[in-house]
């Protein structure tokens, strides 16, 4: 039985190694993003994937789909190692991802997997053919593929052949229940035809993404019964800002609970001028909300009510969200579990000391009608009162340096 941190039983699938990033049961749960810059444009795509990789995402996809996006990935990665960044780049294929993988073999070489769509790797006889194009030149190269399955360009002949046949039953299933299973069976006899070319059992992970919830909860049910491949999780085309987060948010931790998954992305769209990073940011948040990993301290905030009529401690609360977010490149470089912190900023006397002493530290500000004092708790025992213009300057400079105190530093 393999387990993850927080002690839950995961599915059992093999694992799968992407330049360096262990993916499978025994492997925490990895994170991923893609970039939306023009692959061509060497300068842009690196210093994304840079950014990515900075906020956290532990694989990087890119889309190749022209021939200057395929000659680029080679400049692209001198780039990344020009500035020190070694995350895993992933090659995003459609259509025509036989070819640009034969024509510019140094792109092959350099990408770190490649993702195939079943659905639109080739059509009627070249289908075949163009598939193991691409898994002949993984093997060739030693990369491992994503097989990835997707709604929106589902393999129609494979599907149309599962109508037909549900059809002749004498009690059909229902239309969405044989779209379900066209993903399903899309992903896992392609992993088997390339299992059959010569692909090792352990260079395979499949998805299967839909855009809604429930159905994307169904059909990774099914192919955890079915399979021992990991598995990646998204949804599909999720939308904007609290959409796409919400409806996120509660397929992959249903999901996740039931111990499936071994890497997710949250494909948020992004507004216009928005980070790329803010859906890593979330993906991290999920995973640490779960308590499946730790990736930086977090803050426990009270919401505000009627006691609570001063805005200072929303101010605080911000405050110290971004201290941390700014401090911790440095601090997981140089204090180890620094990432598991818990911090507190209470707006009242209500839940405030409570709250407080649960967080290694806390402070409970005063409310509506209460002393304009703050006390501040440590490991659970009042440590300090604040109070004053400083008080917040002076919380940040108790966090520092509790963390000094607290954490080992990391030998270099």
């Amino acid at each position: 039985m393999s387990f993850d941190i927080a002690g839950k039983s995961r599915h059992q699938t093999t694992t799968v190694d992407v330049g360096g990033v262990k993916i499978g049961s025994a492997q925490p749960i990895v994170v991923q993003s893609m970039t939306n810059t023009d692959t061509a444009d060497a300068r842009a795509t690196a210093t994304q994937i840079a950014e990515l990789a900075r906020a956290g995402s532990e694989l990087v996809r890119i889309t190749v789909d022209t021939e200057a996006a395929a000659a680029a990935v080679p400049g692209i990665m001198d780039r990344l190692d020009m500035m020190s960044c070694e995350v895993p780049v992933i090659g995003d294929f459609h259509y025509n991802g036989h070819r640009l993988l034969q024509q510019f073999p140094e792109c092959a070489q350099r990408l770190a997997k490649y993702r195939i769509n079943p659905g639109n790797v080739g059509f009627g006889k070249k289908r075949d053919d163009q598939f193991s194009t691409i898994t002949g030149l993984a093997i060739e190269y030693d990369k491992p593929v994503r097989i990835g399955v997707n709604w929106g360009s589902l393999d129609q002949k494979l599907l149309a052949r599962l109508m037909d046949a549900n059809g002749k039953l004498s009690t059909p299933a229902p239309a969405d229940a044989i779209m379900r299973e066209a993903l399903v069976r899309s992903a896992l006899e392609s992993a088997a035809q390339a299992e059959a070319q010569g692909m090792a059992h352990d260079k395979i992970v499949i998805s299967c993404k839909v855009s809604a919830v429930q159905d994307l909860i169904l059909v990774y049910r099914e192919l955890a019964q079915r399979c021992d491949y990991p598995l990646h999780l998204g949804l599909t085309e999720a939308g904007m800002g609290s959409k796409g987060i919400v409806a996120s948010t509660a397929a992959l931790a249903v999901l996740l609970q039931e111990g499936i998954g071994d890497t997710i992305r949250i494909s948020l769209t992004p507004a216009p001028g928005q980070s790329r990073s803010d859906e890593v940011l979330v993906a991290q948040e999920l995973l640490q909300s779960m308590g499946l990993r730790a990736f930086t301290p977090m803050v426990t905030a009270c919401p505000g009510c009627g006691r609570t009529t001063s805005t200072f401690f929303q101010s605080l609360a911000l405050d110290v969200t971004n201290h941390v977010r700014e401090q911790m490149p440095a601090w997981k470089l140089r204090y180890a579990g620094v990432e598991n912190l818990s911090l507190a900023v209470m707006g009242c006397i209500v839940n405030g000391p409570g709250e407080s002493r649960q967080a290694d530290i806390g402070i409970s500000l005063p409310g509506t009608g209460e002393s304009p004092v703050a006390p501040v708790f440590i490991d659970g025992k009042k440590a300090a009162t604040l109070r004053g213009e400083d008080l917040s300057s002076d919380f940040l400079t108790l966090i520092d340096e509790y963390v000094q105190q607290k954490y080992p530093a990391i030998s270099e």
